[in-house]
Order: C-alpha cells, then sequence, then structure tokens
C-alpha cells in the first residue's frame, strides 16, 4: 500500500495554506502590521453580538409609497390633460386609483392616450415589458391605478435609491464599517458597529426627509379646510391650514448645516438652493411678501414664518426648538436627500460593547476548554494513534478558521457553538475508523489490510452521517437569519473540513507511520483499560421498557408544552428585550414594582447567567415605531433610576410581522429537515429504516420541546437552531447503528433479525459511547460558562445528545424489530425460490430479514 508523493505534497500545500490564512486571527494589530504585505491579512469579521452596535431590517411601506406615487400621478394627469385642451370635471383620489372625469365623454378616447404617455414599461423581474399602470375607461370617467407588477416595479426602485439615500446618511454621521444590504425584495438590513443609540438610528434611518414648500390657506376652517388643503401640525401641536400644492420641493436643496442665532444663540438649520432652486424660490417669496410659508417636513411643519422681502440669494433658514443633536440630525437627512418611501423599522437588535467582549471572552474560554476535553478524552481511549487524531483535530480547527476568513464569513457567537460542535462531530469520523481498524486487527488482518478494510468500512457510515448533519445545517442556513446563519456556516464548513482532515489526512499519516515503524499489525490501546466489546447484551429483551419510558417522557412534553407552554423569547411573540447588568444582586421585585407603573402593559423580569444580570421584557406598544422608541426611552430611564449603577447591555425590538414571520420559519424549518432526512435514509437503507428514524425523530424533538418547557429557557432563534442541529445529530447516531444492521443483514441472511439488531447494537457499542462522550465533553463548557447569547442551545444540546444517544438502541432498533416482523407476517410468497431461500426480493443487499 503506497501514497503517492503527489497527494501527500498537495495535502501539505493545503495545510500551509489554511495555516498561514488562518494566522491573522490570532495575532495583534500591531504584529500585523508588520507582516509583508504579500502574506494574508484578512481576519474573520466579528459579528455585533461579539463586537457591539446596532442591527436593523427596515422595510419599505408599500402603502405610503404607493400614496406618493399616486399623488404624483394625480398632478400629472391633470398638468397632460390641460396641456391637450381636454376639459376635466374633477381629477380626484378613490383609495387606490385616481379618478378623471371628463366634461364631454367624446374626448375619453384622446384623454387615455394622453394619459398612457404617463405609464412606464417595467423592465426588470418576471413581469418585464409590462405597463406599470392599468387604465379603465367607462365613459365621461377614467380609472387609473398601479398594476401589480408596476407596484413591485416601484417597490424594487424605492429600495434600490434608499439603499443609496441610507448610506449618505450613515456617512454623514461618521459611523465606521457599516454594512447596508438589500434583504428579500423590499427590507434592507443595516449594521452599525459601535453605534449604541438606536433611538437616534430609527430618526436617522426611519425618517422619509421628504421636505417641502407650501403656502397656508386663507380663512380655512380648520374642521372642514375644503379640498387642496391639508391640516398640518408642528411639534407644539399648533395646527396649520397648508395648501396640497408643493411650491418647492426639497430635492432642489445642495447643502445645509448647523448655526446658531446669534442672538439666542439657539440652534438653527441654514439651507442653500441649486440654481432652479433659487429662482424658485425667489420668485415665490417675491410674489408672497406679507404670507406664511410653511416649510414641511414629513407632514409636519418645522415652521410657518411670513415673507417679510424676496429672498434672491437662494439660501434660508429653518427655526424651531431644536437641541444640538436634533439640528444635526435635520441637516444630515437634508443633506443625503429624501426617501422615496416611509422605511419602517420591524427589526432592531442593540448589543453594547461590553457585552461583545465578554461574549468574545466567554465564547474563546469554554471553546478551547472543550476541544481540551475532547482532546484529552481521545488520547485517553487511543493512545498513541489518538496523538494523530488530536493532530488532524487541531488542522480541522485551522482550516475552519481559514476557511471562515476566506469566505468572508462572519463570526459571531453561535457561530463560536458551531466550531465547537464542529469539533465534536469531526472526532466522530475519527472514532469510527479507529473502531473499524480495532475490529479488522481483532479478526487478525494486517496493518495495512486492517487500515485499507476499516477506511472503507467506516467511509459510507461516515458520508451518511454528515450528509444528515449538512441538510440540517442547509435549512437552517435557508430559514434563519443573522447569527443562526453564522452558526449554520461554521457547522457546515466543519463538516465538510472534517472529510479532509478526519478520513484523508489521517488515512496518509496513518500509512506513512506503519510504513516507516514497519508494523506488522495496528493495536490500537486505550491508556486506560476499558473493553465495551465482544458484548453480548440483549437490547431487545428491554424494548417495551424502552419504547413505554420513551413515549410516556414525550407525552408528558407534550403536556408541558400546552401548560405551562414554552417560555418564548422576543423573537417569536414580539415585543422590546433589554439585557441589564447591575454592580450588586439585582432585586427583581423592586424592578418590576418601579417598571409596572410607566403604563408599557405586561412586564416581565428574568434572571440569568448570575444574580447581576436580568432580561427585562415589554409587550409590542401601539402607535407605531415612535411608540417603540419612547417606550424603550421609558423603559432606560426607569431602570437607571431604579438602580443607578444599572447599564444596559442590549436591547431588541422585534415587530409582529417579523415574530410572526420567524414563528413559521422555525416551523417550516424543524419540519422540512425530518421530511429531507426520512427521504434520505429511505433512499440510502429502506423504508422500514426511514419510519423508524423518523418516529424516534418524533419523540427526541418532543422530549427537547419538554426539556425547554420544564428548564423555561428562553425559545428563541437560537433554540430552532438546537432543535435543527438535535434533529441532524440523531439521525447521524442512528445512521451508524443502521449501517452495522445493513451490513449484518447481508452477512447472515438466515440469522432472525433480532439477533441482527442485538449483535449489531453490541458491535457499534463503543462507538457509540464515545462519540456522545465527545460531543457532550465539546458542548459541556459552553453550557455552563457561555453566557445566555448560547445557553438556548448548548444546554439542550447536551441533554439532546444524551437522549440521542438511548434513542438509538432503546427506539429506533424496536421499531425496526417491529416493522421486520410485520412485514414477515403481510409478506406475499415469493415467486423465485432461490430468492427466497436466499432471504431477498430485488433489493438483495437491503432486504430486511424476518423477526423470530
Amino acid at each position: 500500500m503506497r501514497t503517492s508523493p503527489w497527494l501527500v505534497a498537495l495535502y501539505t500545500v493545503i495545510i500551509v495554506i489554511g495555516l498561514f490564512v488562518a494566522l491573522p486571527n490570532v495575532l495583534p494589530q500591531s504584529v500585523l502590521g508588520k507582516i509583508p504585505s504579500w502574506l494574508p491579512h484578512s481576519q474573520v469579521s466579528l459579528g455585533l453580538d461579539l463586537r457591539g452596535g446596532s442591527y436593523l431590517v427596515l422595510e419599505v411601506d408599500e402603502k405610503d409609497l404607493t400614496n406618493g406615487r399616486l399623488q404624483s400621478l394625480q398632478q400629472d394627469s391633470r398638468r397632460v390633460l390641460r396641456d391637450k385642451n381636454i376639459q376635466t370635471r374633477s381629477i380626484v383620489r378613490n383609495g387606490n386609483q385616481v379618478v378623471v372625469t371628463l366634461t364631454d365623454p367624446a374626448q375619453s378616447g384622446d384623454a387615455v392616450t394622453q394619459l398612457q404617455t404617463l405609464a412606464n414599461t417595467v423592465t426588470s423581474g418576471l413581469s418585464a415589458g409590462q405597463s406599470d399602470l392599468a387604465i379603465t375607461p367607462n365613459g365621461a370617467t377614467i380609472a387609473m391605478s398601479f398594476s401589480q407588477a408596476g407596484i413591485a416595479a416601484n417597490v424594487d426602485s424605492a429600495v434600490q435609491q434608499s439603499l443609496e439615500v441610507i448610506r449618505k446618511r450613515v456617512d454623514q454621521v461618521g459611523v465606521a464599517e457599516p454594512t447596508i444590504q438589500r434583504v428579500g425584495p423590499n427590507r434592507v438590513l443595516v449594521q452599525l458597529p459601535g453605534a449604541q443609540d438606536p433611538s437616534h438610528l430609527r430618526e436617522l434611518l426611519g425618517s422619509t426627509a421628504k421636505m417641502s414648500f407650501h403656502l397656508l390657506a386663507d380663512n380655512a376652517d380648520p374642521n372642514n379646510p375644503g379640498p387642496g388643503v391639508t391640516i398640518l401640525k408642528d411639534e407644539q401641536g399648533n395646527s396649520y391650514p397648508v395648501l396640497d400644492r408643493i411650491e418647492l420641493s426639497g430635492d432642489r436643496l445642495t447643502d445645509a448645516r448647523v448655526s446658531f442665532d446669534p442672538n439666542t444663540h439657539e440652534p438653527l438649520v441654514t439651507f442653500r438652493f441649486d440654481s432652479a432652486g433659487a429662482n424658485r424660490f425667489a420668485e415665490i417669496t417675491r410674489e408672497n411678501v406679507g404670507k406664511p410659508f410653511a416649510i414641511v417636513l414629513d407632514d409636519k411643519v418645522l415652521s410657518a414664518p411670513n415673507i417679510r422681502e424676496p429672498i434672491t440669494g437662494g439660501s434660508g433658514q429653518i427655526s424651531g426648538n431644536f437641541t444640538a443633536d436634533s439640528a444635526t440630525t435635520l441637516a444630515a437627512l437634508l443633506r443625503a436627500g429624501a426617501l422615496p418611501a416611509k422605511l419602517t423599522v420591524i427589526e432592531e437588535r442593540t448589543v453594547g460593547a461590553d457585552l461583545g467582549s465578554d461574549a468574545i471572552q466567554k465564547g474563546i474560554y469554554s471553546g478551547l476548554l472543550g476541544f481540551v476535553l475532547v482532546a484529552a478524552f481521545i488520547f485517553v481511549l487511543y493512545g498513541a494513534w489518538g496523538i494523530l487524531a488530536n493532530v488532524a483535530l487541531l488542522i480541522h480547527t485551522i482550516l475552519t478558521f481559514s476557511a471562515l476568513t476566506l469566505v468572508g464569513a462572519t463570526l459571531t457567537l453561535p457561530g463560536i457553538a458551531g466550531v465547537v460542535l464542529g469539533i465534536g462531530l469531526a472526532v466522530d469520523a475519527n472514532v469510527l475508523i479507529n473502531e473499524r481498524i480495532r475490529e479488522e486487527t481483532r479478526k487478525g488482518r494486517g496493518a495495512f489490510a486492517a487500515i485499507d478494510n476499516g477506511f472503507k468500512k467506516a467511509y459510507s457510515t461516515i458520508i451518511d452521517g454528515n450528509m444528515t448533519a449538512l441538510i440540517a445545517a442547509a435549512i437552517l442556513f435557508y430559514f434563519g437569519s443573522g447569527p443562526v446563519r453564522g452558526f449554520a456556516v461554521t457547522m457546515g464548513l466543519g463538516l465538510i473540513i472534517s472529510m479532509f482532515t478526519s478520513v484523508a489526512f489521517v488515512r496518509v499519516v496513518m500509512i506513512a507511520i506503519t510504513r516507516r515503524s514497519k508494523l506488522k499489525v495496528i493495536n490500537i490501546r486505550p491508556l486506560i483499560p476499558f473493553s465495551p466489546y465482544d458484548k453480548h447484551i440483549q437490547f431487545m429483551k428491554a424494548r417495551f421498557f424502552g419504547v413505554t419510558v420513551s413515549a410516556i417522557l414525550s407525552i408528558a412534553s407534550v403536556v408541558l408544552f400546552i401548560h405551562p407552554g414554552l417560555n418564548y423569547g422576543v423573537d417569536f411573540r414580539g415585543g422590546i428585550q433589554m439585557s441589564v447588568k447591575t454592580k450588586d444582586a439585582a432585586d427583581l421585585a423592586t424592578f418590576r414594582e418601579g417598571l409596572n407603573t410607566l403604563g408599557l402593559g405586561e412586564i416581565a423580569l428574568q434572571s440569568f447567567g448570575d444574580n447581576n444580570s436580568i432580561l427585562v421584557r415589554a409587550q409590542r406598544q401601539d402607535g407605531g415605531e415612535e411608540a417603540q422608541t419612547a417606550a424603550v426611552t421609558k423603559l432606560k430611564a426607569e431602570i437607571v433610576k431604579i438602580d443607578p449603577t444599572a447599564t444596559i447591555e442590549g436591547t431588541d425590538v422585534i415587530g409582529p410581522k417579523v415574530s410572526g414571520e420567524l414563528a413559521w420559519a422555525g416551523i417550516l424549518s424543524v419540519v422540512i429537515a425530518s421530511l429531507a432526512m426520512l427521504f434520505y435514509i429511505w433512499f440510502r437503507f429502506e423504508w422500514p429504516f426511514a419510519v423508524g428514524a423518523i418516529v424516534t425523530l418524533v419523540l427526541d424533538v418532543t422530549k427537547a420541546i419538554g426539556f425547554f418547557a420544564i428548564t423555561g429557557l428562553d425559545f428563541n432563534l437560537t433554540a430552532i437552531a438546537a432543535i435543527l442541529t438535535l434533529v441532524g445529530y440523531s439521525v447521524n447516531d442512528k445512521v451508524v447503528v443502521y449501517d452495522r444492521m445493513r451490513e449484518n443483514m447481508r452477512l447472515y441472511k438466515s440469522m432472525p433479525l433480532r439477533d441482527i439488531i442485538d449483535k449489531s447494537i453490541n458491535e457499534t457499542l463503543a462507538r457509540s459511547l464515545y462519540t456522545n462522550a465527545t460531543a457532550f465533553l465539546a458542548l459541556l463548557p459552553m453550557a455552563i460558562w457561555g453566557g445566555s447569547a448560547v445557553s438556548s442551545f448548548a444546554i439542550p444540546m447536551v441533554f439532546g445528545i444524551l437522549v440521542a444517544g438511548a434513542s438509538s438502541i432503546f427506539i429506533a432498533a424496536p421499531i425496526l424489530l417491529f416493522l421486520g416482523d410485520w412485514r414477515r407476517r403481510h409478506a406475499k410468497p415469493v415467486a423465485n425460490d432461490s430468492k427466497q431461500a436466499d432471504g431477498t426480493s430485488g433489493k438483495d443487499n437491503k432486504q430486511i430479514p424476518a423477526a423470530e
């Protein structure tokens, strides 16, 4: 058995390149700056949960956008018909339509022709080539509305324009390294590291900043202002009868700056128009001396001064009750330009820098401790050969970070959990290979034959196990968002890389060591004598007990799910959630008493981590985004009033739309993952195996749900990640047992199924114990010390690993035995006697023998 030197060289190059790419992640900036420019300098980007900052998802308000476009359409219709001398009785808005009533019905055809010039052709998407306007004539009446294709095109255009405006606004306030990207058809994601004032961000990004100048109506009745007049208010609640006609639009502004009144020293906002705007402004002020002139921003009157004299210089100023911050924000908004439509903040997450650094420390320490525990366990299990497995494990970790760096992935705290879990799953392949080689050695095979057969027999099991986990990771990435996607990426990369480090690399090195040492036999011995081999435990005798206990626990879990139910996080029920840290032990009763006086509805408080950390939850407030901002401000002020030492380390504000979408995505992802596992096992094995795996999977998942209910852990996006990972891990565990059963069915065709199942479980018992132990040890430090950000993942996974290991033996195997017995009783006589005697029927490599 020889290994190609080219293959060895290739593996060496991959590892060396991976080492150099990953190296900058552990070097301080002072050292990194001295490294030659031709070497890699890129580091893995840290998520906001690790470095602190704000994360907002904004959605284009389709209704507001359509209203604005209909208003423009109404004015344009009046203009084109007037230019062609087509007389109209009225042009009015009626819901989502503009209705034109003609004086002469005979001019209907000409009117439609002219109105069609206002239509645009959709240029992209599935509706390309269609008109964005639907024009319906009916005698003297013509109804116009935007088509579905037109609405979609308007939203698409608005999102694209909003991206540019948001970038300009963020640049105006000097935020470093912002991430601004489109999410879906009508949403924009904004991540701002280090920005800790969510209310300021809401004001900056959620404000449309549509500025316009209007004249006021004379002698208008505030209760019935009449057509063409709208009553608008200013910040003090004063009402103004504003003419709808826009005399001058804010898009003519070229600059806006903060200045101060020389007499009162109050902040002002000075602005300047372009040449066309300056001429129009001079014309308006010249014709309306002595009249009030309203400056309107987002349907609020900023000021309405009287025009004392013509203003010909092309500049002006806005006065009001500004603070220095509000004046700076307004100037930044005006300089960046107006958004085409209102953007609603539907999801907001803010993490303090202190909480981020604490999360990094906890994540690194718990991850390193998990690695050390796994490495020590492997060394105890396999002695000197365990050192090779640990070297492969170290290379696996290095290559995982190099892959994250190369693909530009963002590392989150759940992502660190994904790396740690990847270590546990990578060890699984080493355990399978070493146990297979041990078996071949016990059969009397020589060193090279044992290595060759061991790798061959373990390979298909490793592929099946990794595929089931990859299915879970892929579904998690598709349906997840933010940090959960980071977990899916790290877990998926870890599984793929483990195929190289745990299989290809270990095989080449093992062969090289065997050849150089001239070994005749591979003896893989533990440091501490322990032998779960050659056991003859009759597990199927306890099948009824195992199934009964599992069913009782699952039924109890369903009852717990109904009452008292899950402790749903803000992800799924919407509302406001704050992480608060106090200097001394937090007095929940005092906090609850003070916060309940704010009139914000139900306030829930919960300790987490230690006595100095509490979660404050408030229900979603009525009144839109302004109400959420006001509620957050009230909560912060009251918390500091109750305990001056308290600091707000993180804030989440989730709208009902997002929480509903997340809940649906979570349910759908678990269902799709389970079905994907069903079809994969059906394809790789046979339907009884698939049914056994899925039934067991349902029982495992229900127990995990019951665990969440009884412990009161937050059931949030991270919890969904735990459930999906448990689905993949549980099936992975069952695949190993099933694979051995399938192998033994081919070897012992006349052996009763019950004996085959017992034999297979005994033969894989060592592997099951060892891999469950390694995954358990990898996640245990994170479950204990990882902190609140990963507690909803690590703690249930530790519980789930124990459940999955037990269910593979006491649930999945008995179900397979039952189905085999059912098939024997219902089997039809086989025409071919030779096939019947052989125990096969068409699928000779898969057929399940009869249970006896």
